[in-house]
């Protein structure tokens, strides 16, 4: 099955450009779903706007938008007059700068897309602009319309095309001072940073999505299905009680069952009793 489309458009580069589309590159729609039903009758229920000190039932053609200036205070806007702020769309998504690819944080990223040439005699020009890319080891910040706002992407080469993630607005990430208030400017050395850092030696690998398995999906497809075949439900697991210890000790125990768990180097095991028989003294006969 071909996939959808979000968006359609052009990408453009200077004077280059090429018709592109942009895909979902991430979805929730696989996740398992709850309709909320009336118990008594088991038919589903659903959501009605009513007026907040009437609690009569309010029709769409009634409902209009408020912004509270004060409390129960509102500046009251119609359909047409919010529609006359949206930005007009040109189906530009038009570069403005290429950057390195590891200058922007990471915490402006908002979600990603898959962007493709939406028609085949695009292609050459695309594939172009996706190797120029590669070779440069940029990105590319470009702006478009869409979903009713200006948004910047941040695009990047990606196998075969092209990944176009949408960046939060700057006025949208909150400053990280608050969260780190509490945390001491306290420098670790010695033996601890040591210990720490062989902990991570160890444990070093590299990324492999499909190790990481959502439990609780797991969980509700399992209880689905216990309760479609009429067997006996999973009973909730009381958490483990979490104990605390000292940080120099729980680290030189993870260290040290990393350390067994280590096979020593070819070699290693014979030198090692040579250097036990040569150091124990032996015993006189009688």
């Amino acid at each position: 099955m071909t996939a959808r489309a979000n968006w359609k458009g052009f990408l453009k580069i200077g004077e280059l450009s090429c018709p592109v589309a942009l895909f979902t590159a991430a979805s929730q729609s696989e996740r398992i779903a709850f309709h909320t039903l009336n118990r008594k009758t088991g038919n589903r229920v659903h959501r009605q706007f009513v007026d907040g000190e009437t609690g009569k039932p309010v029709e769409r053609e009634d409902q209009v938008k408020g912004y509270e200036v004060s409390q129960g205070e509102y500046v009251v806007f119609e359909p047409d007059e919010i529609a006359a702020v949206v930005p007009e769309s040109d189906k530009t998504l038009k570069v403005e700068r290429f950057i390195a690819c590891g200058d922007i944080d990471d915490v402006y990223f908002d979600r990603p897309y898959y962007l493709a040439p939406s028609d085949p005699v695009a292609v050459q020009a695309f594939n172009l602009i996706r190797d120029g890319m590669k070779q440069k080891k940029v990105a590319a910040l470009a702006r478009t319309v869409l979903f009713r706002r200006v948004r910047t992407l941040l695009i990047r080469a990606h196998d075969k095309g092209l990944i176009a993630t949408t960046l939060n607005f700057d006025y949208e990430v909150r400053s990280s001072d608050e969260a780190f208030e509490d945390v001491p400017k306290r420098k670790i050395q010695g033996e601890m940073l040591d210990l720490a850092k062989h902990i991570i030696e160890t444990k070093q690998g590299e990324f492999d999505p499909s190790k990481f398995d959502d439990r609780y999906e797991s969980a509700l497809a399992e209880l689905v299905k216990a309760k479609l075949a009429g067997k006996p439900l999973p009973k909730p697991k009381a958490p483990k009680p979490t104990k605390v210890v000292d940080l120099m000790e729980a680290l030189r125990q993870s260290a040290g069952a990393r350390a067994e768990k280590t096979p020593p180097a070819k070699g290693t095991a014979k030198k090692a009793a040579s250097k036990k028989a040569a150091a124990t003294p032996h015993r006189k006969a009688g």
